[in-house]
């Protein structure tokens, strides 16, 4: 794919014939049924329970979060799990909010609540009322760049926000003109930076999205920082065909200096993409902490770059990462039951110039089935990198 604004991303070219290789554009795909959501307040089925991480102040000062610790509504994230969660990567201090959602209604909460105050940046919160609700989005809420500096989404574990099953939900990028310019190096820059936590995103769709190369489902960000925190995602889709464009729920570029996206304490279930059908990168590095992949399909077909006669995906079934150097760490996380109709039914890893690394820590990677390929003696991954995958205290099945 491209990247407006940057440095043309190397295609690859693997050495092997009969394994397909990573490069190429995307074709427009059939939008796939909407999700119904609900207008009145609601809450998803949960997992089993999870701690919440701690709370931080910023990205990373320590005052603690009363708002964090209350949050138990919403149960995200492998209870199990045991990964350290470094101070940068747990939730903010969101205990004096710069500004709120809702005046303590679920029908103060609206869509347009939501895209104004994102908008103008800063911590939000939701004051809802005191059961779960679910907004569902009419509009795209989009962050601009001169804003912030930080954002902050804290759902409090009472809020859902829904697509709808026809739109995306959030949007980040330093290089979008229409949201303000505010370096001459878009592509790495180190604001804004993006946390959503205690949250639930649920029937976000950017199928026939194109910008930048299309996917992000749920949130798409290029440049500056995002972080995931104590937050579930279920059922979100993008275009179900091209070689390259994944990401059901998040779909990252660009990140300042090459710092890695922390999913921490977090669920992804259920999203259908070409490829990623959780996460997706091109040149982005990912720490995911203590967090549960499960039943995510990439249902694109021809791989990357797309076989004759084929429109391309397939790979990846819950994180597609393509690039050069970034790394992969997954520690206390469980991944099961995804699927890719081509290579890497959990994990489809490329680094193009053998210079990326992965390590899987204290997890369980299990019935991820590649229809395709996948690398022997990893089950479920697909890997191309410096030096094969570090595992220790974990399982692979």
């Amino acid at each position: 794919m491209r990247l407006k604004s940057a440095l043309p991303l190397l295609a690859l070219a693997l050495a092997t014939a009969t394994l397909p290789a990573c490069g190429g554009g995307t074709d427009p795909a059939d939008p796939p049924a909407p999700v119904a959501a609900t207008g009145t307040p609601s809450a998803p089925a949960v997992d089993a329970p999870a701690t919440s991480p701690s709370a931080r102040a910023g990205l990373g000062s320590a005052r603690p979060s009363p708002s964090a610790a209350k949050a138990t509504l919403l149960r995200a994230g492998n209870p199990d799990g045991k990964a350290t969660v470094p101070a940068e990567a747990r939730a903010v201090d969101t205990s004096h909010p710069t500004r709120t959602v809702g005046t303590g209604t679920p029908a103060s909460c609206t869509s347009a609540a939501v895209v104004k105050a994102v908008a103008a940046g800063g911590i939000i919160t939701f004051d809802c009322g005191p059961a779960p609700v679910t907004i569902t989005m009419t509009a795209t809420a989009k962050v601009v760049n001169a804003h912030g500096p930080r954002i902050v989404l804290d759902g409090g574990g009472k809020v859902t926000l829904s697509g709808g099953g026809s739109r995306r939900i959030l949007y980040m990028n330093t290089c979008d003109q229409a949201q303000g310019w505010t370096t001459s190096h878009c592509q790495n820059q180190e604001f804004p930076q993006l946390t959503v936590q205690n949250l639930t995103f649920t029937g976000g769709n950017s199928t026939g999205e194109k910008t930048e190369g299309g996917g992000g489902g749920a949130i798409f960000v290029r440049g500056g920082r995002v972080k995931v925190v104590n937050s579930r995602f279920v059922d979100n889709r993008c275009d179900r065909t091209g070689p390259d464009l994944g990401g059901a729920a998040l779909r990252v570029l660009s990140q300042f200096d090459n710092k890695p996206v922390y999913v921490v304490g977090s669920t992804f279930t259920g999203g259908v993409c070409a490829n990623g059908a959780a996460l997706s990168s091109i040149g982005v590095s990912w720490t995911v902490l203590n967090s549960v992949f499960r039943d995510n399909r990439a249902v694109g077909t021809g791989a990357n770059p797309a076989r004759g006669g084929t429109p391309g995906g397939g790979s990846g079934g819950a994180i597609y990462c393509d690039g050069n150097e970034f790394t992969v760490k997954l520690a206390g996380t469980v991944v099961e039951n995804n699927s890719a109709n081509e290579g890497g039914g959990a994990v489809f890893f490329v680094s193009n110039n053998r210079t990326g690394t992965m390590s899987i820590t204290s997890s369980t990677l299990r019935r991820n089935p590649s229809k395709g390929f996948e690398t022997k003696g990893f089950p479920g991954i697909f890997f191309l990198g410096a030096r094969p995958p570090s595992v220790s205290s974990s399982h692979l099945s």
